[in-house]
């Protein structure tokens, strides 16, 4: 198998390159702005860049699309950089997949759904209630719409090794090491499936080798709202000094709104593969913290 993963500099991308090596295929990862190790330069919005990775002579079978936009208040107020980076993007990227005769992987969210009536199977009614969730949606739809046998995976509360620590838990996990005191305000009416970014580059190998398509949702069997994730991060480190503010989402006054009960039931994936077996936060955690 050969895989061109754009966004390999990511959380899930970076995962995915891993993983799938380990797998033995052939793969090749892209970066745009934060280029890390054994990634290659690719501009998803400006595929004739002479500096880009030649995606079409490498004859990839697979290209996954792991780049997004996803500070969601942000693109709220850039709703044009939101629709370029999300949509453009992947519209490229399937032209792409096209003249390659390559399958599609795109990597949406819980966000397309409202948060009224999670969390949600793969058969759900979506309703986006913002920019990046509409943004989203289209591009999933597109994905789904083009002859790519495009495969399309709904994550979301992704964590776990990243180069940069962006996320959620590592953030946290950073600071306690650091010995830096906390201040965390955080909604308590928020929920979702924490889903380590590991798992979703292993569910996504197993799809692929299995030839599947259409939308799988992915996710851990944690269901939490931010104030538990958070406590149950800091219960690894008894001695860290924290401030932890739960409060209701309407009072963060945050520009695009957020589904509250949201997250996953994957159904249809645990359907296919009840043998496979996701991790937790806590499994998580207790593999990081002590090494």
């Amino acid at each position: 198998m050969r895989v061109f993963i754009a966004g390999a500099s990511g959380l899930v991308g970076s995962n995915c390159m891993r993983h799938f090596s380990e797998q033995g295929w052939e793969v090749k990862g892209s970066y745009f702005s934060f280029p890390t190790e054994n990634t290659v330069f690719y501009n998803t919005l400006e595929p004739a860049h002479p500096d880009n990775f030649d995606v079409a002579g490498w004859r990839p079978d697979v290209i996954v699309h792991c780049g997004a936009l996803t500070h969601v208040d942000y693109c709220e107020t850039h709703e044009e950089e939101s629709y370029q980076k999300t949509v453009e993007s992947t519209r490229n990227l399937l032209e792409l997949a096209k003249r390659t005769t390559a399958r599609f992987v795109y990597i949406s969210t819980d966000y397309v759904f409202d948060g009224k009536a999670g969390p949600y199977t793969e058969d759900a009614p979506v309703n986006p209630l913002s920019v990046y969730a509409r943004h989203k949606l289209e591009a999933e739809q597109m994905a789904l719409n083009e002859p790519v046998n495009a495969l399309v995976l709904r994550i979301t509360n992704v964590y776990g090794d990243e180069v940069r620590g962006k996320n959620f838990i590592a953030r946290i996990i950073d600071q306690c090491k650091n010995n830096q005191k906390l201040t965390l305000k955080l909604p308590y009416d928020q929920f979702a499936t924490p889903t380590n970014a590991w798992d979703i580059a292993r569910a996504m190998c197993v799809l692929l080798r299995d030839g599947k398509s259409g939308v799988y949702h992915i996710c851990s069997s944690d269901f939490m709202n931010r104030v538990e994730l958070a406590l149950r991060v800091l219960e690894y480190f008894p001695q860290a000094s924290y401030e932890l503010i739960p409060v209701d989402t309407a009072s963060l006054q945050q520009p695009a709104k957020r589904p509250l009960i949201g997250g996953f039931v994957k159904l249809k994936f645990a359907s296919e593969y009840p043998d496979f077996l996701f991790g937790t936060v806590d499994s998580y955690l207790s593999k990081t913290v002590t090494t």
